[in-house]
């Protein structure tokens, strides 16, 4: 075998292994990764689930459960969901129904689903009691294409790899041989008699010492200009061959230029919807905080309405009686039906009636206002962006908005001190400024144990817009502060959050609004997260 052969093999089984192990580790890593998110968004949904219709349950409130089953099933990839009452009576239950008449078997690992839906469940209890459960079942067909088509395109790859290893392994082993063939060619020449043989002399290496020592050899048998038109011909040889090697590696470059065009695209339509997908996780966090928000005010809109409507049949009575009042001649007549109306009037309590009026119809409009505001906010929040164009936005305004969807998670164990700043407006992605105000918002929440403090403030610090959230809570360990924008890292335990949070807020201030995301934290006293807005008062600057 020879040492072309030998250096060509070497290099490509060298090659071969290492590129091996890679893909095996990367689609590993990549079905890990993904199917342990899969995992733990199965069993965020149906502990969030199961958390909205435990009151229903416990009341036997199939209407709403219907409607929170069709709720649920707007999320993205759920087939069908289910809701079942003491001794597994279903209760509610809508989505495929191919999947609900197959028997519910609960699925731990993803690799061993054979139906491509992935089921679990969450129990409805209280007080240490079950009453209940809830099982929903998720699509998975997108998430296994997806590590097909991964597989698939690692093969490509590799077979690309291999074919180029094949090739460059070629061109190395013949330049480390070439000198060699040279050099036995030259050897053979002399022995034949031709003294005027030169060997071109390329590198450092042993083989170019002994090149050296052959041609000082056969210099001293040749005239000087016999060697230098030899050297001058190697030189116009060794040119040609450095042009097409660089019109080759040219080629290469706009080849591998577009790929890598093409795959930051998929990659920011990908950001695009990983973005889109945890604001609506977090909208579904929010959702029971919200009913509950929502059916206090209307709760007591309920109740004032039927006073009202008791007032107003009482009026009505009083109407009836003045009339016949007015329809009567008779002087005696008219008198016992004035002291009938002067009964009607304190039986009713006509003056207690009419102040209670007023305020039943402000708390009426305070209450419709809330709720109006309520909606008004969770829509704003959860709008997806048309666009990536900056708008104008007032953060104070953002900041705010985002307060009142996330009040019900903060108001009964957070008090808030909110010290807002005079900002002026400047450009932005509000949709995207309000999820990453809202992670901060909800991460605060959940460090603080039972009792504690939420401060929120917002300045302009030279050409920065800074908001700063704070908290009194657990605060975070100084190991993990420099792994907090990590994705998929969190410090919450499994199903009670996703990872992607403060990832996605990370790229959001940072590469999309060249800003800055700074935190401090002392475990036990607290953590502080400041937002480092660039100021854009104009459009002439984009960046």
């Amino acid at each position: 075998m020879s040492l072309r052969l030998k250096t060509i093999l070497g290099i490509a089984i060298i090659e071969a292994i290492l590129l091996l192990l890679l893909i095996s580790m990367t689609l590993d890593y990549l079905r890990e990764t993904n199917y342990e998110g899969l995992i733990k968004r199965a069993s965020t949904t149906a502990t969030l689930f199961a958390t909205t219709s435990k009151n229903a349950v416990l009341s036997y409130d199939l209407a709403s459960l219907e409607s929170f089953v069709n709720e649920v099933l707007k999320n993205p990839d759920l087939v069908y969901a289910r809701v079942l009452g003491p001794g597994g009576q279903v209760f509610a239950e809508a989505g495929d129904k191919n999947a609900l008449a197959t028997p519910f078997h609960s699925d731990t690992e993803v690799e061993t689903v054979h139906d491509s839906i992935f089921d679990t469940f969450a129990d409805i209890s209280e007080g240490g009691e079950t009453y209940g459960r809830v099982e929903i079942g998720l699509d998975i067909k997108s998430l296994k294409s997806t590590i097909d088509e991964a597989q698939n395109k690692s093969a490509t790859i590799a077979a690309l790899e291999m074919s180029l290893v094949a090739l460059f392994s070629l061109i190395l082993g013949t330049y480390l041989t070439r000198q060699l063939k040279f050099l036995s060619a030259a050897a053979k020449s002399i022995s034949s008699g031709d003294l005027g043989v030169q060997i071109p002399v390329k590198g450092q290496d042993e083989i170019a010492e002994v090149a050296h020592a052959f041609n000082a050899m056969a210099f001293s048998l040749k005239e000087v200009s016999e060697r230098r038109d030899e050297v001058e011909s190697q030189l116009k040889e060794l040119n040609r061959s450095l042009e097409e090697r660089v019109s080759q590696r040219t080629e290469e470059l706009v080849l591998k230029n577009s790929e890598l065009e093409h795959a930051n695209r998929e990659i920011k339509d990908a950001q695009a919807k990983l973005l889109q997908s945890e604001k609506m996780a977090s909208v579904g966090v929010l959702a029971a905080g919200v009913a509950h928000e929502i059916n206090n005010p209307l709760g007591f809109v309920i109740s004032n309405l039927t006073t009202l409507e008791n007032y107003v049949n009482n009026y009505r009575v009083l109407v009836a009686e003045y009339q016949k009042l007015f329809e009567l001649k008779d002087s005696m007549a008219r008198k016992e039906q004035y002291l009938r109306i002067q009964q009607s009037i304190n039986d009713f309590d006509l003056e207690f009636m009419n102040e209670d009026l007023t305020e039943l119809l402000r708390d009426t409009q305070e209450g419709s206002v809330r709720v109006k505001d309520i909606v008004k906010g969770l829509k704003a929040f959860s709008h997806v962006d048309q666009s990536d164009e900056m708008q104008l936005a007032d953060i104070n305004e953002c900041i705010t908005t985002t307060l009142k969807v996330a009040n019900n998670e903060l108001k009964y164990h957070c008090q808030l001190d909110l010290q807002l700043g005079e900002l002026p407006k400047t450009y932005c992605l509000p949709g995207q400024i309000k999820q990453v105000l809202l992670n901060l918002f909800m991460n605060a929440s959940h460090a603080i144990q039972e009792k504690g403090v939420i401060n929120v403030s917002s300045s302009l610090e030279g050409d920065n817009i800074e908001i700063s959230v704070r908290d009194n809570g657990c605060g975070i360990p100084k190991e993990s502060i420099s792994k907090l924008f990590d994705p998929f890292f969190t410090t919450k335990q499994v199903g009670e959050g996703t990872g992607l949070g403060l990832a996605i807020s990370y790229g959001i201030i940072v590469d999309e609004h060249k800003g800055d995301i700074r935190v401090t934290s002392v475990e036990g006293e607290g953590t502080c997260f400041t937002v480092v807005l660039p100021l854009k008062p104009n459009l002439s600057d984009p960046t």
